[in-house]
């Protein structure tokens, strides 16, 4: 039965035409669905939230326009992009600070030997190849010849290491020579002891020898 037969109009041309923009309707609504699914999924990272944007968008077209003016102003991609371009420049302006000048703040290369402006020295050159050395370096890295004054460090760092191995027996060998004295200062005294108690004990027998043989005289 046509649509607009309840009205008392049967034009099938209009009938038509009327079918045919609630089939657009039909088709929009599911459409409005599926592109909110799709935005979401691009702009949102918790399922949860996309859960949420997909079942207001149930409501016809309201849904979908509450969902505009909600939803987040860009794309995680875009997000991504962003934060990566900001690490990128930190790391430039880190490379950037380490390539200025420690006195006068001018900008200098690695491979400078001086500064251009305040005419101060930077590094040191290799004996060898002539190229820039870290004062850190004890061999030249691109001719591997050795660093001149690396040889000196080296072995003041040795030295010092043989030091503190030292420290440690002569510390030992200081408290066991403290410790014998006492020992044998200790046994002389007991000897002296054993000896003052032998002859307290002889007087003492020979005194009672003495008064055993003094009744019967």
């Amino acid at each position: 039965m046509p649509t607009l037969a309840y009205f008392g109009i049967n034009s099938s041309g209009l009938n038509l035409a009327i079918d045919l923009l609630i089939l657009f309707l039909v088709v929009l609504y599911f459409s409005l669905i599926f592109w909110t699914y799709a935005d979401a999924r691009r702009r949102i990272v918790d399922p949860i939230l996309v859960a949420c944007a997909v079942a207001v968008s149930f409501f016809p077209y309201v849904g979908t326009i509450i969902y505009i003016i909600l939803r987040p102003p860009e794309y995680i991609e875009d997000v991504r992009e962003r934060e990566l371009e900001t690490q990128a420049a930190e790391v430039r302006l880190a490379q950037l600070e380490q390539s200025l000048c420690p006195h006068c703040d001018a900008h200098v290369e690695r491979d400078f030997l001086r500064c251009p402006s305040c005419l101060r020295k930077l590094k040191d050159p290799c004996t060898s190849c002539g190229r820039p050395l870290e004062r850190t370096w004890s061999l030249c890295p691109y001719c591997e010849a050795d660093v001149p004054g690396a040889k000196s460090r080296r072995g003041a760092r040795k030295r010092e290491r043989g030091d503190a191995g030292e420290t440690a027996p002569t510390g030992a060998s200081r408290t066991a020579g403290a410790s014998r004295p006492e020992g044998a200062s200790r046994a002389p005294a007991a000897a002296a002891r054993a000896t003052a108690a032998i002859e307290s004990e002889a007087q003492t027998g020979e005194s009672d020898a003495l008064l055993g043989k003094s009744p019967s005289s």
